[in-house]
């Protein structure tokens, strides 16, 4: 499904087959981003199990000459005080060679029209480093504004082959 009908960008839902190619877009983006180095299996592992249940979420992917160049997940947070889904992007990664062109803009509009289609999503949410201020200006630009919460964490060791991210 193209969003823009002048975009070459073609973004659909990614399958089983999409794994490989996700899992390395997730490790360039957090050595890219945070410095950090993916354990290879442990990531593949992860995506996979995407795919295997459906209550995890789903991926998008975005293709340009038939080439995978951009990829996210969706998951999902159960609002009870709205009594329904908002639907997190998380895991962005566009090649470098693929940036500034409208991919992510594609893929956005692509998970948009998919919540709306769906029914019982009230709002896409998404978190970016508070340093990244060019992935800010691009989400402004999209419509979405900054939320009026700080995320705060508890990481927990490794355990039993689950990392948190």
């Amino acid at each position: 499904m193209n969003n823009a009908t002048d975009s070459p960008v073609y973004v659909r839902t990614a399958g089983p087959e999409d794994a490989e190619v996700l899992a390395w877009f997730n490790r360039a983006m957090a050595l890219e981003t945070e410095g950090r180095e993916l354990d290879g299996d442990l990531v593949r592992s992860g995506v996979e199990a995407v795919f295997a249940g459906g209550d995890k979420g789903f991926y998008v992917v975005a293709e340009l000459s038939d080439r995978i160049v951009g990829g996210l997940l969706v998951t999902y947070e159960w609002s009870d005080w709205r009594n329904a889904l908002f639907w997190w992007i998380q895991s962005v990664y566009v090649r470098p060679d693929s940036r500034r062109i409208g991919v992510y803009r594609a893929m956005h509009g692509y998970v948009a029209s998919k919540a709306a289609e769906r029914g019982g999503v009230c709002g896409v949410r998404l978190y970016v480093d508070k340093d990244n201020h060019l992935a800010q200006q691009v989400y402004a630009g999209l419509g979405m504004r900054q939320a009026r919460y700080e995320m705060f964490e508890v990481e927990f060791e490794e355990r039993s082959g689950n990392q948190q991210a």
